[in-house]
């Protein structure tokens, strides 16, 4: 085992001193733990124990480091692809009706709408995903782009219905889609990368099954 995963079970046993020049000691040897795999000397510190975060979220790399493959399997198990991306879609296209409306009625495209969308469709994801594989991660980023996208394509439509006199639909359906790229593009300022890109890593982030440290802790014990 390497010194930092001693220092681990360390910093719980109550039979830990502390070193100013070299750091973590067993309090019953003097010396830094040696040991493999477990401490026969090792006694639970209970104090340690109840100061366990268990508000905030670990990152999702150091729940796979912590978790046994067990319980990652079991959590695997427990995943929905399936809820997870039409959850994922639904809260998207939602998002985007939203911020085509109020660009529309605001006359101003407000950024902030990129970020609002990319934590929803990524907590939503979450919830009913229940994923800690990285395709969960991947595809809740991906539908935070696109529905970005769309949400500005829904204000261009929006603008040309009012311009035109025409219903929503009517224009959604006369609109001719060759020009789609040109008008993108002419409504495009270079602040929306910074959105998008927010959006698409709360996309991803967030899609994630989260545990915290005290979660972690009574599962692995």
């Amino acid at each position: 085992m390497t010194r930092e995963e001693h220092v681990k079970f360390c910093k719980k046993c109550i039979n830990r001193q502390f070193d100013m020049k070299v750091g973590l000691l067993c309090n019953l040897t003097g010396e830094k733990a040696d040991f493999e795999k477990e401490c026969k000397s090792f006694k639970l510190d209970e104090a340690v124990i109840e100061k366990i975060d268990n508000i905030e979220a670990v990152e999702h790399h150091e729940v796979l480091e912590k978790l046994s493959d067990k319980n990652i399997a079991k959590f695997k198990l427990e995943q929905d692809y399936t809820k997870g991306i039409t959850t994922g879609v639904i809260v998207g296209a939602i998002g985007a009706i939203l911020w085509g409306a109020i660009t529309v009625v605001t006359e101003f495209q407000i950024g902030y709408m990129a970020i609002a969308i990319g934590a929803g469709v990524g907590l939503s994801m979450r919830f009913t995903g229940k994923g800690i594989d990285q395709t969960f991660a991947i595809t809740g980023g991906v539908i935070a782009l696109l529905s970005c996208l769309l949400g500005n394509f829904l204000s261009v439509i929006g603008f040309i219905a009012n311009l035109e006199s025409l219903g929503y639909l009517e224009t959604l359906y006369l609109f001719d889609y060759n020009q789609l790229i040109p008008i993108m593009g002419e409504t495009f300022s270079p602040i929306d990368l910074l959105f998008y890109g927010i959006a698409g890593y709360e996309g991803y982030k967030f899609s994630f099954r989260t545990f915290t440290e005290k979660e972690l802790y009574d599962l692995e014990n």
